[in-house]
């Protein structure tokens, strides 16, 4: 079928979003129903009262080597967003040890400064770095700890917290060959593609706002608090959209693109294969007796918390794939998390003040390579039809470049089919 007409969006967060950009830059009108007040999903900023302080919902690092954020950030106009430093430096401590060491990507692919030992890992060897290619040709079923679990102690202080962040699942459960693209297109094009992108204010004021701006000025309509129900279909096609309010005819031509989170879209596509394992991702945001300039963020090892980014009076904490933590109350996490908080920054002995847990308990997919053969393509049975979302079968992690180039890639097909 050629898709023509308006195109549908149901669902507002990054994938959805992006489907939403990328269409309006072509000229095709769109349409984004959201059930939730505020549009973001998980990547989003907000006022909370207890700190008197705008944070963001969730912990997020952009690197200068993700393409399709970039085009992204460059269409709306959200560059200016983020702070981007002049070189690519990841300081970290080890909260056992004290011990501090920065990771700087030389500026090819071929990181020669490595043979030299102070640019190395503290602990590490020159042969544990090569065994990193191992992910390049890492079989399905293999898991991180499968291929670099022998690379001594750069495993414990590289490889293994970089596995957990990127792909929010235990090193030993993860899968290999899903961490070797982001290592591929990032730490494998050099420093230049390495660089962290830091939001200045917030994730909405760099992510959303430049997005429903642009979306707006370009004749799309945005429907929050609108909650998707059912879709009305007739053999192949699918003729309505049903809303908590409304029905919404799809005439002839028009497309819908199914932006949900993955038990979200299985409910409203009966028979599409979703991933059913998840992990949670648990963020701590500690207000600071002062503001701190001098550090952005650390990677933490060690311990519990396992990165920390500060914004000012704000130091806040993510912990991935945080099965043990999730459960715990409130202020035990808080308890566990801010002693680690004082060391890496140190502040001395300073008594925990205001803070904020904020515990995400399907942040996403757990990518494992069992629950890797669930990710679903972008058709979905129906001609009309089309699924994005950062656990679809991308290529790349649930992370927020995975989202934007999945609302990215799905755009391209239904312009291709004009």
């Amino acid at each position: 079928m050629r898709l023509t007409g308006t195109v549908h969006i149901i669902g507002a967060g990054l994938s959805g979003l992006s489907a939403a950009v990328h269409l309006a830059e072509a000229g095709r009108r769109v349409v984004v129903y959201e059930s939730a007040g505020h549009a973001g999903g998980r990547c989003r900023s907000f006022y909370d009262e207890h700190l008197d302080r705008s944070i963001d919902n969730g912990n997020h690092l952009i690197l200068s080597g993700n393409q399709s954020a970039e085009r992204y950030l460059r269409i709306t106009g959200g560059t200016g967003g983020f702070f981007q430093p002049d070189a690519a430096e990841y300081p970290f401590i080890d909260l056992k040890t004290g011990e501090r060491w920065t990771v700087r990507p030389d500026r090819g692919a071929i990181p020669w400064s490595l043979l030299f030992r102070r640019n190395r890992i503290p602990g590490s060897r020159i042969i544990d770095y090569l065994r990193g290619m191992r992910l390049s040709r890492a079989a399905q079923n293999a898991t991180v700890k499968d291929c670099l679990g022998d690379s001594g102690i750069l495993y414990d202080r590289f490889w293994e917290p970089l596995a957990v962040s990127v792909l929010n699942t235990p090193a030993d459960e993860a899968s290999a060959a899903l961490l070797w693209p982001v290592v591929r297109e990032t730490f494998g094009r050099g420093e230049a593609a390495c660089r962290p992108l830091m939001a200045r204010k917030g994730l909405s004021d760099a992510l959303v706002d430049p997005a429903l701006s642009y979306i707006e000025r370009h004749g799309g309509d945005l429907k929050l608090n609108e909650r998707v129900t059912g879709l009305k279909t007739d053999q192949s096609i699918v003729r309505a959209i049903s809303t908590q309010s409304d029905e919404i005819a799809v005439d002839t031509g028009e497309a819908i693109v199914v932006a949900l989170p993955a038990p979200a879209a299985g409910s409203l596509l009966p028979g599409l294969t979703v991933p059913n394992a998840f992990e949670p991702i648990v963020n701590a945001h500690f207000l600071l007796p002062e503001p701190i300039h001098s550090i952005r963020f650390l990677g933490l090892v060690g311990g519990i918390c396992h990165w920390l980014f500060v914004r000012g009076d704000v130091a806040s904490i993510t912990v991935s794939a945080a099965r043990d933590l999730a459960p715990l109350p409130a202020d035990e996490i808080a308890g566990r998390m801010w002693p680690e908080v004082l060391a890496a920054l140190r502040l001395g002995d300073v008594e925990l003040g205001r803070y904020r847990i904020i515990k995400e308990k399907r942040a996403t997919f757990s990518q494992t390579p069992e629950q890797m053969e669930r990710r679903s393509g972008p058709g979905t049975g129906f001609e009309n039809v089309l699924i994005a979302g950062d656990w679809t079968d991308i290529g790349l992690p649930a992370t927020i470049e995975g989202s934007i180039r999945s609302g990215e890639t799905i755009a391209a097909k239904i312009l291709e089919s004009a």
